[in-house]
């Protein structure tokens, strides 16, 4: 089995920021405490207040898969279902 990694970042509107910030905590603590995390990093970009740069490890497909359709349901895909995903994914079959 294979690590899956992802990389990138998502843009977030002015208005939406703060919301997403408060979001964020829940989220990553939730993340990390799924089985098969073994990274789960999400920053605001120091030169960029919209953008949040983003780095996940899984342990394989299946976690991975596991953590999107828990996401999809959550609270943080409420929040964040107008921001912007930039995403290159390894590992995926």
């Amino acid at each position: 089995m294979e690590k899956v990694i992802l990389e990138g970042y998502i843009t977030v509107a002015d208005a939406e920021i703060e919301a997403v910030k408060a979001a964020l905590i829940t989220h990553i603590k939730l993340t990390r405490a799924e089985s098969g995390c073994l990274v789960f990093n999400v920053q605001q970009a120091a030169d960029n207040a919209n953008k949040f740069d983003v780095y996940e490890e899984f342990i394989d497909e299946q976690a991975f898969i596991g953590h999107q359709q828990r996401v999809k349901t959550s609270q943080w895909a409420k929040i964040t279902v107008n921001v912007s995903r930039h995403y290159n994914i390894q590992g995926l079959a």
